[in-house]
C-alpha cells in the first residue's frame, strides 16, 4: 500500500513541479477566474486586474487609486492578503480534520515526498530571487508568498488523489481555487479593488538537488531565471549570486568580496586550478587522501591565518566525473591530512580510518 502511495505521490509531485516552474504564458481567464472566487470567499468583489511583466515591476509599480497604506511596504497590513491568509489557514486546518487515524502515517510520507521537496524547490527557484533581489527588505518566510506556494496545495491534493482522503464540497472548491491560481499564473498581490499579477518567467534554469525530488535554480552561462522585461537573477547551485560570478569571475572581484559564500561559488565558477594559478596561492604540502584512495590533498596558503585545501569529491558527479572542491581551514594547520580531518571534526587518525568520504 505504501509502495503505491509512495509512487503516485511521486507523479504529483512532478506534475506539480512542473506547474510551479513551467514558462509558459499566464492563463489570464483561469487566473483572474480563480482569484476573482478567492476575493469573493472572503466577501470582497472581483477586482480589476493589473497584470506586469515581472515580480520586479509589481514591486515598484504602484497602480491608480492606491492609497499610502497600501503600499508594497505593508504587504502584510492589508486588509484582503490578511483575510486570503486566513481563509487558506482554516481550510488547511479543515482539511487536516478529514484524515482518520489510518491515514495518519500517509499524510506523514505525502509531506516528505510531496509538499518538503516542492517548499524546498521553489524557495530555491523562485522565492529567494523574488525576496533577496537587490537587497529586499522581505522576509522569505513572509505568510503571503507561503500562501502561494504550491507545495501546501499539491499536499492535499496528493491526500485526495493518492491516499482517498475525502473533502467536503466547500473544501473541495475552496482548494480547487488556490489550485487554479497557482497554475495559471505567477505571483500576484491582492488589495481592495485591484490585483497586480505577475506573468511567468520565460527562462528558468534549474539542476537536481541534493534530495530526491527537489531541485535547485542553477545555470553556469547566464541568468538563472529571466523575465519579458529584462528582470534576471543568476544562481550557482541554488546560491543566489551577483551577475560577475557568472558572466565574468576574476580573481581581484573574489578578493574584494565580503561573503564567504559568494567567494566560494565565484572561485568553483572560474575553477579551482585556474583560481590557484591566477591568484598565486602557495602550496604547503600534499599527500594521499586516506578517505578518499586514488585522490591527493593539497593544501595552500590563502589569506592572513586562513589556508584552503583542495579535494576531490568522493562521489561521481551526474557527468560521471568527480568534481574538485576547496575547503577553507585555520592557518596554523600544516599537513593536509590533519586539514581534511578538522574539516570532519575528526583526529588525523580517525579520517585516516575513514573507508571512504563522500
Amino acid at each position: 500500500m505504501n509502495t503505491l502511495v509512495q509512487r503516485e505521490a511521486a507523479e504529483i509531485r512532478e506534475e506539480w513541479m512542473g506547474c510551479a516552474l513551467t514558462t509558459r504564458p499566464a492563463d489570464r481567464p483561469a487566473a483572474e477566474a480563480a482569484i476573482s472566487g478567492l476575493y469573493r470567499l472572503i466577501g470582497y468583489a472581483p477586482p480589476r486586474f493589473h497584470w506586469v511583466s515581472s515580480p520586479l515591476m509589481a514591486l515598484e509599480t504602484v497602480p491608480p487609486g492606491i492609497r499610502p497604506a497600501e503600499s508594497i511596504e505593508r504587504l502584510a497590513d492589508w486588509p484582503v492578503t490578511r483575510a486570503l491568509i486566513s481563509l487558506m489557514q482554516t481550510l488547511c486546518m479543515g482539511l487536516n480534520g478529514r484524515l482518520t487515524w489510518a491515514q495518519r502515517p500517509l499524510d506523514q510520507l505525502i509531506g516528505r515526498v510531496v509538499r518538503a521537496p516542492l517548499a524546498r524547490s521553489v524557495d530555491s527557484a523562485l522565492t529567494e530571487a523574488l525576496l533577496q533581489r537587490r537587497e529586499s527588505r522581505y522576509d522569505p518566510a513572509d505568510r503571503w508568498y507561503a500562501a502561494q506556494s504550491p507545495s501546501w496545495i499539491a499536499h492535499y491534493d496528493g491526500l485526495r488523489r493518492a491516499v482517498g482522503v475525502v473533502f467536503t464540497p466547500e473544501q473541495t472548491h475552496q482548494l480547487d481555487l488556490w489550485a487554479a491560481a497557482v497554475r495559471s499564473c505567477g505571483w500576484w498581490w491582492p488589495r481592495e479593488g485591484v490585483c497586480v499579477v505577475s506573468e511567468r518567467p520565460v527562462a528558468l534554469h534549474t539542476e537536481p538537488g541534493d534530495d530526491i525530488g527537489e531541485v535547485r535554480l542553477h545555470r553556469a552561462d547566464g541568468p538563472a531565471i529571466r523575465y519579458t522585461d529584462g528582470w534576471d537573477a543568476h544562481a550557482w547551485h541554488g546560491r543566489r549570486v551577483p551577475a560577475w560570478v557568472i558572466t565574468d569571475p576574476s580573481v581581484e572581484r573574489i578578493a574584494r568580496e565580503p561573503n564567504v559564500e559568494i567567494r566560494r561559488c565565484a572561485i568553483e565558477r572560474l575553477g579551482w586550478p585556474a583560481y590557484i594559478e591566477q591568484a598565486g596561492l602557495h602550496l604547503v604540502a600534499t599527500a594521499p587522501d586516506p578517505g578518499n584512495p586514488g585522490s591527493h590533498l593539497r593544501l595552500y596558503d590563502m589569506r592572513a591565518e586562513t589556508k584552503v585545501l583542495i579535494a576531490v569529491n568522493g562521489s561521481v558527479e551526474r557527468d560521471g566525473r568527480r568534481r574538485q572542491y576547496g575547503l577553507t581551514v585555520p592557518g596554523f594547520l600544516r599537513d593536509p591530512v590533519d586539514a581534511a580531518a578538522w574539516t570532519y571534526g575528526l583526529s588525523a587518525e580517525q579520517y585516516s580510518q575513514l573507508l571512504r568520504r563522500t
